[in-house]
């Protein structure tokens, strides 16, 4: 998308460009700020999955679009982080009433980010985008959960979130877990196991030929287990 910064008057820029320095400094609890310097007009953001819904440990990369008619006309708000939620459309757009009907010019950027934050905690079926997210929110949301928390740890756990366009901060977002009952997760240096190796003498070997197979068997389980999880997405 285009830049607008040429097609906003002056002023307008001059106060976007103070609401966005103000939000930098002083960002809404759970959401972070990088602002551009090329492009004032495109405010890209991460917003942490609030706790108790099934984006609970997600990060998810969001930008905001100001058009040339800004802040007559309201932002456009697009997620870049994969989400299974009603008011997601398939191309990540934002269906929120203050983005449409309820937008005040008065309003600013602020608002807008804490009402999209908000709107993870309490989707609006009946302004779906995504229906059959919509759907599953009122007729069974067991698998409604079920699905937004699978899409949740693929996409946006483990600094996986869509992060087009977005600055990378090593502390952004949750660190991978750690499997520690995982064999496929346990790894061991080459040089230590070079020294299990000889300490061991054939019997280590053995171990480390059996310790492998069952890891491979392990990994292929998984990798089908999720297959089949994908494949109801």
């Amino acid at each position: 998308m285009n830049s607008n910064v040429e097609n906003l008057p002056p002023q307008v820029l001059r106060l976007v460009y103070k609401e966005v320095s103000d939000l930098a400094a002083d960002p809404p609890e759970g959401i972070k700020i990088y602002p551009s310097d090329e492009d004032i007009t495109e405010l890209h953001t991460a917003i942490e999955g609030p706790e108790g819904t099934p984006f609970a440990g997600g990060i998810f990369r969001m930008r905001l679009v100001l058009g040339k008619d800004f802040p007559a006309v309201p932002p456009k708000g697009y997620f870049l982080t994969k989400i299974f939620h009603p008011n997601v459309g398939h191309k990540g757009e934002i269906c929120v009433n203050v983005l449409k009907r309820d937008w005040k010019a008065e309003l600013g950027l602020r608002h807008v980010l804490l009402t999209i934050k908000c709107l993870l905690i309490h989707p609006n079926p009946e302004s779906a985008l995504n229906e059959e997210a919509g759907r599953l929110l009122l007729e069974d949301y067991a698998e409604y959960a079920y699905r937004a928390r699978l899409l949740t740890e693929i996409h946006a756990m483990g600094g996986h979130g869509g992060t087009s366009g977005v600055p990378q901060d090593p502390s952004d977002g949750p660190q991978p877990k750690k499997h520690a009952g995982d064999p496929t997760k346990r790894l061991v240096a080459p040089g230590a196991a070079s020294v299990a190796a000889l300490g061991n003498g054939a019997n280590g070997a053995t171990t480390t030929s059996s310790n492998a197979s069952s890891s491979t068997s392990v990994a292929g389980k998984k990798k089908a287990d999720k297959k089949r999880a994908l494949r109801r997405l």
